[in-house]
């Protein structure tokens, strides 16, 4: 079953409901910020046991106004959860969610503890500035060195210190083909390395999820997800002690490194970590995939 839900400022919702609407509640927040819901997202819960909620977060997907980032913050998306959970009529539910989808579960149930019966978390992200720095700042760039310098090439020597700030004025610049390149490359340098098996080469992204995912991205990054303090998600995570927590993380991912997650598993005593060797940071890597069905089917099993 799909709907549109009306949030506040004019964004409307796209959220849709799979599997058994008397089973175990679990709501799934996409990765980004800027991408959007699939139906393969759906394989990762048994139909039977749980009653699974997707949703496009605002400007992404089939959610309207498309690509917009008015009226669109972490605190927006974190309040949308809330009404959604509301409106379905649910007490408690389950979170799963993976990269900007983790680091948005973390602060959602940081913010509505007694609202998370668990959290499933896969390749977790804190929005640090030591996260944004390497993948944007050149860490990631020395093992993907070919990616990396097209990834920066577009940008003139003198603004390349500051890699989100100068996408960030071409992405929201008037000249709109000088934007859709930035665009494509933006997305395409996360894509490229999002898997662990890559050739390195950035290929383009469909032209419109490519405008929606980098301005949205950027424009987030650029606000460091309007955080009170750089460390605010592992500052907080005496908050989740009495929520259950799993962590999926990929050995080798690019993306969002392990130190994250262990740190965010050494703070959280309720927490279990699965490190998935031969993994990178995608949902779809078989080892990673394999490793979340585990943790849903445990969680079918005990009805937690």
């Amino acid at each position: 079953m799909t709907q549109r839900m009306e949030m506040t400022d004019g964004h409307r919702l796209y959220v849709e409901q799979s599997g058994n609407p008397k089973g175990i509640p679990v709501v799934v927040l996409h990765g980004g910020p800027g991408g959007g819901c699939s139906a393969s997202m759906r394989r990762y819960f048994n139909p039977e046991l749980f009653h699974t909620i997707l949703f496009d977060q605002r400007g992404c997907g089939r959610s309207t106004p498309f690509a917009s980032v008015e009226n669109n913050t972490t605190w927006d998306l974190v309040a949308d959860i809330e009404r959604i959970r509301k409106r379905l009529g649910i007490d408690k539910w389950i979170v799963f969610g993976g990269s900007w989808g983790a680091t948005l579960s973390l602060l959602y149930g940081q913010t509505h503890p007694e609202r998370a019966r668990a959290l499933v978390l896969r390749g977790v992200f804190t929005l640090t500035s030591v996260e944004l720095d390497w993948f944007y700042g050149g860490g990631a760039g020395q093992f993907w060195p070919e990616a990396w310098a097209l990834f920066k090439g577009i940008i003139p020597t003198d603004e390349q210190h500051d890699l989100i700030a100068a996408y960030n004025t071409r992405l929201f610049g008037e000249d709109e083909k000088l934007a859709d390149q930035a665009a494509r490359i933006w997305t395409g340098w996360e894509n490229t390395l999002a898997t662990l098996v890559s050739d390195g080469k950035i290929r383009g992204a469909r032209a419109q999820y490519a405008r929606a995912f980098s301005r949205i991205e950027n424009h987030y990054f650029t606000h460091q997800g309007w955080l009170d303090q750089d460390d605010q998600i592992i500052a907080n995570m005496d908050r989740l002690e009495k929520v259950k927590g799993y962590i999926v993380q990929g050995r080798y991912d690019m993306v969002c490194p392990p130190h994250t997650a262990y740190a965010v598993h050494r703070e959280w005593p309720e927490s279990e970590l699965r490190m998935v060797n031969l993994a990178g940071h995608a949902m779809s890597e078989s080892g990673v995939t394999a490793e979340l069905v585990n943790v849903m089917d445990h969680l079918g099993e005990q009805g937690d």
